[in-house]
């Protein structure tokens, strides 16, 4: 199987997004774009909201590609630049854990 692409992976992202903005109010709800700032200094999300978005991500994922992943391990908390900034930055993430799951890590 191969790995979705940057872009495939954006999408996957975006959908996990659209289900999250159903249960956040109109003022705090996300946009989808790469630039878009999802937890940190200019985040939008508190970390119930970031915990929401990932157990989110994690299901459309198993869900479109069949693959399992989890997000917010070590790895994603011992990185210097945070996988949970920015939707791009969490897009480029995702499809490295998808990555490292089809090549049986």
């Amino acid at each position: 199987m191969t790995p979705p692409t940057e872009q495939e992976t954006f999408r996957l992202v975006c959908l996990a997004i659209d289900e999250l903005n159903g249960e956040l109010p109109p003022e705090r709800r996300l946009e989808k774009s790469p630039e878009t700032p999802l937890f940190g200094r200019d985040g939008r999300l508190d970390s119930l909201g970031l915990v929401r978005l990932i157990v989110a991500v994690e299901q459309v994922v198993e869900d479109e590609v069949s693959v399992s992943v989890t997000l917010a391990d070590e790895k994603a908390l011992s990185q210097r630049s945070s996988p949970f900034r920015t939707a791009g930055a969490l897009t480029a993430y995702v499809r490295e854990r998808i990555e490292e799951r089809l090549r049986g890590g």
